[in-house]
């Protein structure tokens, strides 16, 4: 730094010494607007509960290796027999249902399911096997394209970011697009990601939707 440019700043430091020690005597008020300005910050996120009853979207794995019937939202290893996690399943009675596989303690089939999502849980109500099963795409539309294209890098990193957040069961990049599927989103996920990232940079898919 240069000696004259020091010197003239002197005098303004002088000047300005006194507000800094008149503001840290009310160190109790500047304290308290830190913190609102923090507590602005976006909240965390939690799975989010359905108002009301909710189908999947399409056909998805029942699983119960012996401890309780799971609802498999997520990838689904394709091994003998087949591996996957998910929700549990209240209200899930086997013998209630005929076409389902079986190799020792594990069962498994594919169905299509309604009933209610808690964030956590999801009681069914209806179950209609993949043989009967038709499926309903009314309504839907192709998903709009991200705004900004970016490099693959940029879009990896955000794919792996989404990737941790909670209620996301899936992600994988489509079109410069990351994809994230969840159990179920109200619209708000959406909003949030579309403020964090751009609009359309990631498309939340969830895997419940409303019934009705």
């Amino acid at each position: 730094m240069r000696t004259p440019a020091r010197r003239r700043t002197t005098g303004l430091a002088l000047l300005v010494a006194p507000l800094l020690l008149v503001s840290a005597c009310g160190g109790g008020e500047d304290e308290v607007a830190v913190d609102d300005g923090a507590a602005s910050s976006p909240a965390p996120l939690e799975p989010q509960p359905a108002p009301g009853s909710v189908r999947t979207r399409d056909l998805v794995m029942v699983m119960d290796t012996g401890e309780g019937p799971e609802m498999c939202l997520g990838p689904v290893a394709e091994s003998y027999p087949p591996q996957c996690s998910g929700p549990a399943i209240e209200g899930w009675r086997w013998r209630d249902q005929q076409a389902f596989d079986k190799a020792g303690d594990v069962r498994w089939g594919y169905f299509a399911l309604t009933g209610d999502w808690d964030g956590t849980t999801f009681t069914v109500s209806d179950a209609i096997p993949a043989a009967l099963y038709s499926p309903v795409r009314e309504g839907e539309q192709d998903p709009p394209p991200p705004l900004r294209q970016r490099d693959e890098a940029s879009i990896n990193e955000i794919a792996r970011e989404v990737s941790g957040l909670p209620g996301v069961v899936g992600t994988y990049v489509e079109d410069n697009q990351v994809v994230a599927e969840v159990a179920y989103d109200d619209g708000a996920l959406q909003q949030r990601l579309d403020e964090q990232h751009g609009a359309n940079a990631v498309l939340v898919v969830p895997q419940l939707v409303d019934a009705g």
